[in-house]
């Protein structure tokens, strides 16, 4: 009775009575009056009336509203979907969008825009399954889009990231968005600062579901729908970026690297390629940001074959530990040109302790290389030089793919930039740092107790320096911590068994620490007196530990 003799009969009233006002309300009410299975079943009829109406009304939220019902009928029980399917449902909103929008030619863009928005949330609710649903209304939107400008309108704007944020919520996985050919499309009718949101919500969205991306194509449409945050787009320069949203955003970037994974390292060397061919468009500025997570996702990939040697038969490109060395060579050197040496410089020693580990002298050798040259050449600032050199120290320490020819030319290298650093106290703490250079405690480290001592005792005259210096220049020699800390490596090497490092040159150090302490040119020093009396504590408690250790420790009045 509704659908033969009641709508068809109210309908005609409603269009024939060509009042705006009277022709809203109407439409209003037999939506919200009618019971849901009503409307469903007279689709048809009752959107077939809406291009009649007068071109003022506001038949947007007519039909939002009547989707909304639809949709909010279809969530609350799955034993009505198939009454969707039978009456087809989509196709016929999906149709009657299409003619209101062409009926209606002033319509502003946001109207149409609100209308695909209400059409996709009911297909979501209604048909979440089909995709082609999802990417048809999407590619309705974009067929509206095309031909106009870059949308400026903030209300419009606001209704295209609600249209693409859909998705993302529905399936909270990214990987379905990027099935969705449209979905790139309507995010290049954003302007740039809305393109960006819409790129942090995308990454947002993969961070929070823990989303693995684990093919370079999907990585490749992925880049593609963050391009704003990539490289600069078309006018706008990075230099307007207020500095804080600029470290967020390429941060985010950074954190978003390290969810591509495959287990397949062909698949996953691809995925490093791709991510890299992206980032290095980036420009200076994003550069320090996006390299580090590349090095340490491809050095993840380089200790997952560890061992691996020679190319593998019958594979075109096969993923091996030197060929991902030479990209990873190719990507810091990229570094180094921002300028940002002192990043660099910390990427290449871990480069060389990856190739360490695989066994890769040469690749290790100019990996090292590289950093000593960083460091000649770049790095002039006197902090970030005893920064670079102790790290240098400790890495080269770790080492042990090297020959004895290789080894002697970093270690004479390291040693000789120790020297001659700025200050004296830097100089004396990187100098007795080097003697590490010369005892490695492992079973078949090198143990060189003469060298040890060679680098200890140049470290006492370069500490002994220093006092003179400041004598000359305070009046005061300053505290004795240089001598004390001194004093902690001859015991650290007298118990490793270093014969050079005698329990005379120990007594000898303690007396000279005791005179300098007692001296009046000397400063006092709180922090220096209690290192110094807990170092001699130590001694004290060795001694009466007893045993072997004990004994040596024996001769040494503390």
């Amino acid at each position: 009775m509704y659908k033969d003799t009641v709508l068809p009969r109210v309908l005609e009233q409603v269009v024939n009575c060509k009042d705006e006002l009277a022709q809203y309300y109407l439409m209003d009410c037999i939506i919200q009056v009618f019971p849901d299975e009503y409307h469903l079943q007279t689709l048809e009829t009752l959107l077939g009336a809406c291009p009649q109406l007068q071109p003022t009304v506001d038949i947007k939220t007519v039909l939002s509203q009547l989707m909304e019902r639809l949709s909010n009928y279809a969530a609350s029980s799955a034993e009505v979907l198939p009454d969707f399917l039978q009456v087809e449902a989509f196709a016929k909103l999906s149709s009657a969008i299409g003619k209101v929008i062409e009926a209606q030619v002033d319509m502003p863009v946001v109207g149409a825009i609100t209308l695909y928005v209400s059409l996709l949330t009911f297909t979501l609710r209604v048909h979440p399954d089909r995709l082609d649903y999802v990417d048809q209304v999407l590619g309705a939107c974009v067929k509206k889009l095309c031909g106009k400008p870059k949308l400026e309108d903030s209300k419009a704007t606001k209704q295209i990231v609600a249209l693409l944020s859909a998705p993302l919520e529905k399936y909270n996985d990214i990987v379905t968005a990027l099935t969705l050919s449209n979905y790139p499309r309507v995010m290049d009718h954003l302007d740039n600062g809305t393109n960006k949101i819409m790129a942090m919500v995308i990454i947002q969205s993969i961070m929070k579901n823990s989303t693995c991306i684990s093919t370079a194509d999907k990585v490749e449409a992925l880049f593609e729908l963050i391009k704003g945050l990539i490289k600069d787009l078309d006018g706008f320069p990075v230099d307007e970026l207020d500095e804080e949203d600029f470290k967020d955003e390429q941060n985010s970037v950074a954190r978003l690297i390290h969810m591509f994974y495959n287990d397949d390292p062909e698949e996953m060397l691809k995925i490093i390629c791709t991510v890299k061919k992206h980032i290095m468009t980036g420009g200076s500025r994003r550069l320090p940001f996006t390299v580090p997570p590349l090095i340490f996702s491809a050095l993840r990939l380089v200790r997952r074959l560890q061992g691996q040697e020679g190319d593998v038969v019958g594979e075109e490109e096969p993923a091996t530990p030197k060929k991902i060395f030479q990209l990873l060579n190719q990507t810091i050197e990229a570094l180094s040109f921002v300028p940002s040496p002192e990043l660099a410089l910390r990427l290449y020693l871990q480069c060389a302790e990856a190739a360490n580990d695989c066994d890769l002298e040469p690749v290790a050798y100019e990996f090292f290389t590289q950093a000593f040259i960083l460091y000649e050449e770049e790095i002039a600032d006197s902090k970030a030089q005893v920064t670079a050199i102790h790290l240098i120290i400790g890495t080269l320490q770790r080492m042990n793919v090297f020959g004895v020819e290789n080894r002697d030319t970093l270690t004479h290298k390291a040693t000789g930039y120790s020297a001659k650093l700025l200050k004296k106290p830097d100089q004396c703490r990187a100098v007795y740092a080097c003697s590490h250079l010369f005892w490695v405690d492992d079973q078949d480290g090198i143990k060189d107790g003469e060298r040890v001592m060679l680098c200890l005792k140049r470290a006492l005259r370069i500490a002994n320096a220093a006092q003179q210096m400041a004598t000359v220049a305070r009046g005061s020699s300053g505290p004795v911590t240089l001598f004390v800390e001194i004093l902690n490596k001859y015991i650290y090497f007298f118990e490793k068994g270093n014969s050079q490092v005698t329990s005379s040159a120990i007594q000898g150090l303690i007396e000279l620490i005791t005179s300098e302490m007692q001296s009046e040119s000397t400063t006092p020093d709180p922090s220096s007196d209690a290192f110094f009396a807990s170092t001699m504590r130590y001694i004290q408690f060795q001694k009466q530990k007893g045993g072997a250790m004990g004994e040596k420790y024996d001769s040494i009045k503390a």
